[in-house]
């Protein structure tokens, strides 16, 4: 195993059984608001914190990059650090969240880690060797029409982004896909595309964080990423779209016809 990934996913592990001791108990949280419909509780910072040691043991001079607490130190190597994807469902209850940890070293990803601690999924990828589904290899789907597709999406929820835009294309992909489904955990949405539960995704206005990992699944299951020009620009835009080999391409299409309408 890559050394990258025993610390992963051990930290991913770690942050994920936090999460779980405190899923009987959520109403006793002490939760604040980033920004509108932008939500932080504890359990977020002291998975973060739990991360953070973890990586800082086996690994004192690498950066990292987390949601709750920014940038740790510069260095060609840097984990991307998301210790709680679907703030707002886990305070629900709702059971879809995950924690997603990457590597990158001088900028391309390297290690991808999404862990389902309710379902204890672990989802792993490491540059050309593949991606993994509890050590089981994985790959994304074989689907080839978009009327057979089942989509994720995320909706946008800031006021800067275009949702307007966003509507006009969710109704181009509903009316010619199979449904489209709306889980509220980006990085859990990816690693079912790479896994090939969903035959495509896309969001607009995601962070590093949120894609680092994802990305790599996806890219090591065989499948496209791209931002909504068809370029690599995702990961400085957070703007996302991807999909086995065959939709992707069909579902970046039905996109722009939606915003262009």
């Amino acid at each position: 195993m890559h050394p990258y990934v025993t610390i992963a996913v051990r930290a991913a592990r770690a942050a994920g059984n936090i999460q779980l001791r405190h899923l009987d108990r959520l109403d006793t949280l002490t939760v604040s608001a980033k920004q509108a419909r932008d939500f932080v509780s504890e359990v977020d910072q002291a998975a973060e914190a739990e991360i953070v040691r973890v990586i800082r043991r086996a690994y004192p001079d690498h950066a990292i990059l987390g949601e709750e607490t920014g940038r740790h130190g510069e260095a060609e190597v840097e984990w991307v650090v998301d210790p709680l994807d679907g703030t707002t469902n886990y305070l629900h209850g709702f059971p879809q969240f995950a924690v997603s940890i990457a590597v990158r070293r001088r900028g391309r990803l390297e290690v991808g880690v999404v862990y389902h601690p309710v379902l204890q999924e672990l989802f792993v990828a490491v540059r050309g060797s593949g991606a993994t589904l509890n050590d089981r290899r994985i790959r994304v789907s074989r689907r080839t029409h978009l009327e057979e597709a089942l989509i994720g999406t995320g909706l946008p929820y800031l006021p800067h982004h275009d949702f307007d835009g966003y509507l006009k294309a969710l109704r181009e992909v509903m009316r010619h896909t199979a449904g489209v489904r709306r889980a509220g955990a980006a990085a859990l949405d990816l690693a079912y595309v790479a896994a090939g539960r969903l035959d495509g995704f896309w969001e607009y206005g995601l962070k590093a964080w949120d894609i680092a990992a994802g990305v790599l699944l996806i890219q090591e299951a065989g499948g496209l990423v791209s931002d909504p020009a068809g370029a690599d620009g995702y990961m400085d835009s957070g703007d996302v779209v991807c999909g086995n080999p065959k939709i992707q391409p069909q579902l970046l299409e039905l996109i722009r016809r939606g915003r262009a309408a």
